[in-house]
């Protein structure tokens, strides 16, 4: 059973229809003791940093993450869900994330002839040896829609990489966490090979 955390923050029915077209057991919960129980969990997202971490918080779900990752439970964060693992992010300073993984969220910076958000496909640069990438070719194309990116603070944590404007940080592997800035439920058949090798751990 992969459980996917409900916290008000969208996109979970796109990543929900991916699981289950892969042949996956989705819960969609908001319930602590099911997030406990559950083989895998993902924390989707779009929105606000700010707004997503006061959403967790009110809905008791903080510790519950916390919980779940220092158990070892195989945990995947897509889009926003990527950013609130780390400390902090220039979308909402005061906020503090949940400090699961080192580093910071910053604006993608502006450069003419580039659109903020960035929304669209790009190439990644694929670490060997990442699992959530096994099997797959060198520079797979993935979808992306976001206005803040990735810096962690350790390099060695980062399984891919992308150039936007910046050199961005898209996808992060350690121990029992994963993370992607793209959205691999909107990425064809690279995003469901993705989420394919995730429920595969």
């Amino acid at each position: 059973m992969i459980a996917i955390i409900d916290y008000d923050a969208g996109n979970l029915k796109s990543v929900e229809k991916a699981f289950i077209s892969l042949g996956q057991e989705i819960l969609v919960t908001r319930d602590s003791s099911e997030i406990i129980e559950a083989e895998k969990i993902v924390l989707p997202g779009v929105g606000s940093f700010g707004d997503a971490m006061n959403n967790l918080d009110h809905l008791g779900l903080i510790d519950t993450i916390k919980t779940v990752v220092h158990k070892g439970i195989p945990f995947l964060g897509i889009c926003l869900g990527l950013h609130l693992l780390f400390e902090k992010s220039e979308e909402a300073p005061d906020v503090e994330g949940l400090s699961l993984l080192e580093g910071e969220i910053l604006k993608i910076p502006a450069q003419k002839g580039l659109k903020i958000p960035h929304m669209g496909w790009n190439s990644l640069d694929v670490k060997q040896g990442s699992k959530l990438f096994h099997g797959m070719e060198k520079s797979p194309y993935v979808y992306f829609v976001h206005s803040y990116y990735l810096k962690a603070a350790d390099e060695n944590i980062v399984s891919a990489s992308t150039e936007y404007s910046t050199h961005i940080h898209a996808s992060v592997e350690k121990d029992n966490l994963f993370a992607c800035q793209f959205h691999p439920e909107k990425s064809s058949t690279v995003g469901l090979k993705i989420l394919s090798n995730f429920a595969d751990l």
